[in-house]
């Protein structure tokens, strides 16, 4: 027997899990229809024509080889300027950009390097799952923030001061947020930086969602920190709808020089790792200077199904769900009324019996997401309808 250590074991990922058994079932000749994966690019969203002219281009060019581990230093001052120009960041460098495999890439490093077994990472719950994955596979302790359904999911204050205790390290948000589509007020977010400076914690802001709004703009944890530092995660894999380029960044907004060897540590992880897809970067040059016409489509598109979802969702008996006011995610509230014994056997049942693939609300956090199950809004309107259909023929089958 080969050794398999416990890290590995004990890995879970709710949202691919589920698709894993969705894809067996497709095997038996099942139709599904998949609501359950963030990804606009299986649906009827392209990458828009110049970026993929663009990655042709750098292809043809001969940026085949290794970039520099950070990235490529035009594209690390085209991130500059894109920060600077719609979310109001300051006094950042191309020194402070760390280009990444996606935002996974670059939660992997922070985790790695800012905390020892035994620490603890205060997130939002529900929260998305490699959050509480990759935490757990460097031996840091995930302990999950309420955040209230109330009150459009925003953070309960009150509940993260509760959680802070000697061993806590970091202090997580997730803005616009992944899975409630909650889009957290200023007043939020500044509360959560003085906590943060409060105790001497790494704050950390995943705004991969950041130009993905329907009612208002985000407010970026970096625009108004002041001199708490921030490490900020984005990426080109949803606005810019190239999920399959696996192209993110991080950014060290550091006023006063709080993470020079934290940031050094980190880049020596990225060194290990070689870099990040050479011609991509030169791509995403032009999508972050180029036009950026398709956001005006694309945000209109999603305003319409995450208002059909909305509605359908609140016309099912025992169904609620609040309006996400960002990202292309709502997490209904289910009312089980003693038909399942939690969200995983709901979301199994109706798998199997309609085909409809959604996420089981626990997948995201134990404790806060159980009761619930995700889905995403990114189906054309009909595909969403169908999907609805089944999930309120399948509820009223078990009264």
């Amino acid at each position: 027997m080969v050794f398999i250590s416990n890290r590995v074991k004990n890995l879970t990922y709710a949202i691919r899990d589920v698709a894993a058994v969705a894809m067996e079932l497709e095997k038996q000749g099942k139709r599904m229809l998949y609501l359950n994966i963030g990804d606009p690019i299986a649906y009827d969203f392209k990458t828009p024509e110049i970026f993929r002219e663009a990655a042709k281009k750098a292809i043809d060019d001969g940026y085949n080889g290794y970039s520099a581990s950070n990235g490529v230093e035009e594209l690390r001052k085209a991130i500059v300027e894109k920060e600077k120009k719609y979310n109001n960041i300051n006094g950042l460098s191309p020194e402070d950009v760390l280009v990444t495999n996606g935002v996974s890439e670059a939660l992997q490093f922070v985790i790695a390097a800012a905390t020892e077994g035994g620490d603890e990472i205060l997130m939002p719950g529900p929260t998305y799952p490699p959050y509480i994955s990759i935490a757990q596979f460097f031996g840091a302790v995930p302990v999950t923030y309420d955040c209230d359904e109330n009150n459009g999911w925003q953070p309960d204050i009150d509940d993260i001061r509760k959680k802070i205790t000697p061993k806590t390290r970091m202090l997580v948000l997730i803005n616009p947020n992944n899975p409630t589509g909650a889009l957290y007020s200023e007043k939020t977010v500044k509360q959560i930086i003085d906590i943060a400076g409060e105790h001497n914690l790494l704050l950390l802001s995943d705004e991969i969602y950041d130009r993905m709004t329907f009612d208002e703009q985000i407010v970026s944890t970096a625009s108004i920190a002041k001199d708490v530092p921030v490490i900020g995660f984005n990426g080109f894999s949803k606005i810019y709808l190239a999920p399959g380029w696996r192209l993110g960044y991080m950014y060290f907004y550091d006023p006063e020089d709080k993470l020079t060897e934290l940031r050094k540590n980190i880049e020596k992880e990225g060194r290990v790792r070689l870099c990040a897809p050479h011609p991509f970067q030169i791509a995403a040059i032009t999508a972050l200077r180029g036009p950026q016409d398709h956001l005006i489509e694309m945000n209109r598109k999603l305003r319409v199904r995450r208002d059909l979802t909305v509605k359908r969702c609140n016309e099912i008996e025992g169904v609620s769900c609040v309006t996400p006011k960002g990202a292309f995610y709502a997490f209904p509230k289910i009312d089980f009324n003693g038909k399942w014994p939690n969200s995983k056997e709901f979301v199994m049942e109706l798998m199997r019996e309609t085909g409809v693939v959604v996420v089981f609300g626990s997948g995201f956090c134990p404790r806060t997401g159980e009761g619930h199950f995700r889905t995403v809004f990114l189906p054309p309107p009909e595909m969403l309808n169908e999907a609805f259909d089944k999930i309120e023929q399948f509820i009223k089958s078990k009264k």
